[in-house]
């Protein structure tokens, strides 16, 4: 009976999140100059495990400043290989994980030539040529260019577009790229930015070993527990014995996953809005504004940097103080330590989305039974609310669940750099189902987001998140 009802409540579960996947999956293409780092393998093997929730288009071997003259479209072949020995027991846990050779087909090829040199007549490549055809499918769902290296073969496409398509339909298939870059790794970023400044586009520009956004998820953070990102932790969780995928992620050489946060906030949580970039996700939290130049440290990289000529979603910065764990009384309490930097809007999820990584890595191996899978965070209300100035509502996450039947932990908080309202708000006892709130007293219409943290007990600890919008308006 016991195992009937197991049964019962894997495929409930099952159900749940297939239907989250078809409603939430993003579509991406991946630009890597893998084999320049070994970080690109790293990232690589993190994202298969999330092939089931991110819609894969490609995946084009690239050069950049660091590889200028060859490609290694083999290197991320070998990968999905080792993927797709792992990929039956990967499909125990949830559905959707696609076969190897479904991966293999979408290996694709840039030009062996740095930055510009590649972009122009006769320089079309098969992963130019591609980023077009892929755009040009029947699909209403935004493009995701998730840039890993240099970013040369998508400035062909939009070369190609530019030249062979009319004014309307250039226009209607650059509306749908969105491109992450890890900062500007070739010459052909700007030369992007200049020449088409309507292309949504997230990137640190200029000295992005320093001052990047996406260095957060490597950065050794002083006044943190920063063991998620250590070496013994990646050995234990990652590499040994974790079947043929685990085998495949080399020793760190510079930094750790550096190319992660370009397609982390694509991953369904609850957190991540892809289309939002300033209301803060896995990947980091970003806002439109044209850098001021002046201000835009230089060094750390050989490629040329230059003063923007239009927005561009880039570094943002929240003041962040962390919970933690109290060992009597409410299980939870503020640190005595605060951060303010745009390093932070990335790290202070790491710890959640690095046992992310670890459970999947599980999945490799393990039964279901003996993994852990996330909590399914539920409200009994509507994410959008809308209360008047001074008026009492509640916020109750009561029907969540967990598909392993472990234990749940609440943690609600105001995240204000996401909201107009920037005032303090005091949510009493943050650690419960439910917390009971008065509306703030506004002289105009302000927005309030709360986070809901959602984690369970199991091992590695997973959480999964609900974001509520409550509109204050005046009386």
């Amino acid at each position: 009976m016991k195992t009937f009802y197991l049964f019962i409540s894997f495929c409930l579960a099952c159900s749940i999140t297939t239907f989250a996947q078809i409603n939430q999956k993003n579509r991406v293409i991946v630009l890597t100059d893998i084999e320049a780092d070994p970080d690109d393998t790293q990232s690589l093997v993190r994202l298969l495990l999330y092939s089931n929730q991110i819609d894969i288009k490609g995946i084009v071997a690239t050069t950049s400043c660091w590889l200028q003259n060859r490609i290694a479209p083999e290197s991320i072949e070998r990968v999905i290989r080792a993927y797709g020995k792992v990929q039956p027991n990967l499909l125990k846990h949830e559905a959707g994980f696609p076969k190897p050779e479904t991966l293999t087909a979408l290996i694709k090829k840039g030009l062996p030539e740095y930055g510009m040199k590649g972009v122009g007549d006769g320089k079309n490549s098969e992963g130019s040529d591609w980023i077009i055809k892929v755009l040009e499918e029947k699909d209403d769902r935004p493009l995701w260019i998730s840039v890993w290296g240099g970013v040369n073969t998508l400035a062909q496409s939009l070369e190609q577009i530019r030249k062979t398509k009319s004014k309307k339909e250039a226009q209607r298939l650059i509306s749908k790229l969105r491109v992450y870059t890890i900062s500007d790794q070739d010459d052909s970023g700007i030369w992007i930015r200049n020449n088409f400044p309507d292309l949504f586009y997230i990137v640190s520009p200029g000295d992005f070993y320093a001052s990047a956004t996406w260095t957060g998820i490597n950065s050794y953070i002083n006044g943190i527990d920063n063991s998620v990102i250590s070496n013994n932790w990646i050995a234990q969780n990652i590499q040994q014995d974790h079947g043929p995928l685990g085998s495949e992620y080399p020793d760190v050489a510079w930094g750790v996953e550096g190319d992660t946060p370009a397609f982390l906030s694509l991953i369904p949580n609850g957190l991540n809005e892809p289309e939002h970039p300033e209301w803060g996700a896995w990947g980091g939290r970003y806002e439109l504004y044209k850098p001021d130049f002046s201000k835009t440290k230089k060094g750390g990289s050989i490629v040329t940097i230059a003063p923007e000529t239009r927005p561009i979603w880039t570094n943002a910065v929240d003041n962040y103080t962390p919970y933690i764990p109290k060992e009597y009384g409410r299980s939870v309490k503020r640190d005595t330590i605060t951060f303010k930097d745009n390093k932070v809007t990335l790290w202070r999820w790491r710890d959640d989305f690095q046992n992310d990584f670890a459970a999947r890595m599980d999945w490799c191996t393990q039964t279901y039974e003996e993994a852990n899978h996330p909590p399914i965070p539920e409200l009994t209300h509507s994410d959008l609310l809308t209360v008047s100035s001074g008026e009492a509502f509640s916020l109750d996450a009561f029907k969540s669940t967990d598909p392993d039947g472990d234990n749940l932990s609440y943690l609600w908080f105001h995240y204000p750099e996401e909201s107009s309202y920037k005032e303090k708000i005091d949510l009493g006892a943050e650690n419960v189902h439910i917390v009971n709130l008065r509306a703030p007293e506004v002289e105009k219409k302000e927005t309030v987001h709360f986070i809901l943290k959602l984690s369970d007990k199991g091992s590695p600890a997973l959480s999964r998140y609900k974001r509520v919008i409550v509109t204050v308006l005046p009386n």
